[in-house]
């Protein structure tokens, strides 16, 4: 039997509060929070620690994700890749100047689109959008 987990959409209205979301629910009996990095999510997923046993079957249901598709859309993601590309920034500008030009140029997947991959390649987690 698969673990339910619900994420409320109507909660995220930026990165931040994306992760704020999923904080409360993955790491509700941790004493630490995961940061706000795709990395990290990525970690959390495979479990071993949060509310997911290391290799658990989970059925992952993303309330109102329409909300979230928007709240995580075009300008939170451009604005996130510009944040990437300043000049203190330690990240691959490169990387994320050709992640930017993509999205202008209608090609580019917007944060929630890239959160959706991240789910997607865990063969252990079914995501239903809702």
């Amino acid at each position: 039997m698969k673990k339910r987990i619900i994420i409320n959409g109507s909660s995220i209205k930026d990165i931040p509060t994306f992760y704020q979301e999923i904080n409360r629910i993955f790491m509700s009996d941790e004493n630490w929070e995961i940061g706000q990095s795709l990395d990290a999510f990525n970690d959390l997923l495979y479990g071993g620690f949060g509310v997911i046993k290391s290799g658990e079957a989970v059925e992952l249901i993303w309330n109102n994700s329409e909300e979230s598709r928007q709240s995580l859309g075009y300008a939170v993601t451009k604005a996130y890749y510009n944040e990437k590309l300043k000049p203190d920034s330690p990240f691959n500008k490169e990387m994320f100047r050709e992640k930017l030009v993509a999205l202008e140029n209608g090609n580019g997947e917007t944060y929630f689109e890239i959160i959706l991959s991240v789910i997607t390649d865990h063969p252990t987690i079914e995501l239903i959008l809702d």
